[in-house]
């Protein structure tokens, strides 16, 4: 297949391309407006291979995607742009109705053009992958059973309320149109190449650097992760595998308290990075949790997540291979052999050679 992703230069996204690249025959058309946490970098392994093209276009653009689509031809899009952070909803809600409700209306339609002048055998072959969250179903309360694919809507956040309004559109114009659709719900991504302001990165790197772990609230709040390459595998198999009009819920089996995980980070930080200044070793004595710090809570935020993730298991044999015991250690690791990586992220840098090259 040639396969078209949006959003493939964020965190989610380059895990795909890099899994696609380098696990089957396939093609990637990269489409990415790269905004602040688009990143070219976390694509270095792969950009040079035949089988990888990259194309700088908002989705918010029809003619450019109109473009893309004529010139590339693909016979599958997974669709990952998206604005993703949910305190800058609660900040700035415009960009999140921008890009996440209008920019999928505008790839919807793209789409939809496109896919109705194919050959009757490339037609039916054809797949539409929208990739969304969990948070489209709100939070659950103590006990409750996981979330579902039946699970009712209920989003609690700007963030959330504009994926499921994504979400909704994908499903629309898959009853309208036909257009063969698919939709997969996962639960919170860790691992290599994530952006540091998410709670993981931002937790290693802070307390590397001797800055204060800001948690919200008591830090009781539980989400179940994931890790990102389990889930690149699991978004393949449903682009390759799964049935048109499904959705399949994606979760690693790891529900964990915000606190424990950041105190989960800061005991394999003074076994991996023992003589870090801020480590027990390295002086301080409370060591990396006495940088723990508790912060006012985020309005409006969701107590638990967890998903229910047998349908994909069942119906198309994904089980995620990384416990959350291996997949933080391993992010860790990669962390600290890559803090230069960071540094480019945190300073900016990244995006000043980016822009310098683009122009």
């Amino acid at each position: 297949m040639k396969i078209l992703v949006t959003g493939g230069a964020g965190f989610i996204g380059s895990a795909l391309i890099r899994h696609i690249i380098g696990s089957t025959d396939d093609c990637v058309v990269n489409v990415d407006k790269l905004t602040y946490a688009g990143n070219l970098e976390s694509l270095a392994d792969v950009s040079h291979n035949p089988r990888y093209a990259f194309e700088r276009v908002d989705i918010c653009d029809r003619a450019e995607l109109d473009r893309v689509f004529r010139e590339h031809q693909p016979d599958a899009v997974m669709h990952l742009a998206a604005e993703s952070h949910v305190d800058r909803s609660i900040e700035g809600p415009a960009a999140f109705i921008e890009t996440n409700i209008v920019g999928t209306y505008m790839l919807l339609e793209a789409v939809r053009q496109y896919w109705q002048a194919l050959n009757e055998n490339r037609r039916l072959a054809f797949r539409f992958h929208h990739i969304s969250t969990d948070e489209v179903y709100g939070d659950l309360e103590g006990n409750d059973d996981p979330f579902l694919e039946t699970t009712p809507y209920a989003p609690s956040s700007p963030y959330s309320a504009s994926k499921a309004s994504s979400d909704h559109l994908v499903r629309a114009w898959l009853r309208t149109y036909g257009l063969p659709a698919l939709i997969t719900n996962c639960s919170n991504n860790y691992g290599p190449y994530h952006f540091p302001e998410k709670l993981i990165p931002l937790v290693i790197l802070n307390a590397l650097e001797g800055k204060l772990l800001p948690v919200y609230g008591k830090g009781n709040q539980i989400r179940d992760w994931l890790y990102v390459e389990d889930h690149a595998r699991a978004l393949y198999k449903v682009v390759s595998e799964g049935v048109v009009g499904e959705t399949y819920n994606i979760g690693g089996h790891n529900e964990k308290q915000n606190i424990e995980v950041v105190k989960t980070i800061c005991e394999l930080l003074e076994e991996l990075a023992p003589t870090s200044r801020y480590s027990r070793e390295g002086g301080n004595p409370d060591g990396f949790k006495g940088l723990i710090t508790y912060v006012q809570d985020r309005p409006g935020h969701d107590l638990r997540y967890a998903i229910d993730a047998s349908k994909i298991q069942h119906e198309l044999g994904w089980i995620p291979e990384e416990t959350f015991e291996s997949g933080i250690r391993k992010t860790i690791e990669w962390y600290l052999n890559n803090l230069e990586w960071c540094r480019r992220v945190q300073d900016g840098s990244y995006q000043r050679e980016r822009l310098g090259a683009i122009a």
